[in-house]
């Protein structure tokens, strides 16, 4: 079992690493919205939100040498699911080609650090 830090990547909130990986299968922990240049500060509204965090998720998937198309699953935690799921599901869309959509679980949660409206998690598999 491999636990990664990404030189560069975005600032943890709290003790973890960025991914581990284990028999060809990377779990990246949840990213926020703000970026490595700013922590805790967020972009205003769900899209931006959104595109913060996928941009976050590629940041640590790049640092492994992996991207968006080696995902198997995501799962989206929304603070705002029934004013915001809509609005993410279209930013969320466009980050994946047509008939490559990653399996996925979206829930809605009282509460996020820094009070962000998105985090994302994802699993990801290393071509064999």
């Amino acid at each position: 079992m491999q636990f990664h830090m990404i030189a560069g990547g975005p600032r943890p909130v709290a003790p973890f690493s960025h991914a581990v990986e284990t028999e060809g299968f990377v779990f990246v922990t949840g990213q926020m919205p703000d970026s490595p240049a700013a922590p805790g500060v967020l972009p205003d509204g769900i899209v931006g939100q959104t595109h913060a965090v996928i941009a976050n998720l590629r940041t640590v998937l790049a640092g492994l040498g992996l991207g968006l198309e080696h995902v198997v699953m995501a799962r989206v935690y929304l603070t705002r699911f029934k004013e915001d799921y809509a609005a993410m599901n279209e930013a969320y869309r466009g980050y994946f080609a047509e008939g490559r959509l990653p399996a996925r679980t979206c829930v809605g949660v009282t509460g996020l650090a820094y009070g962000a409206l998105i985090e994302i998690d994802l699993v990801a598999r290393r071509p064999a």
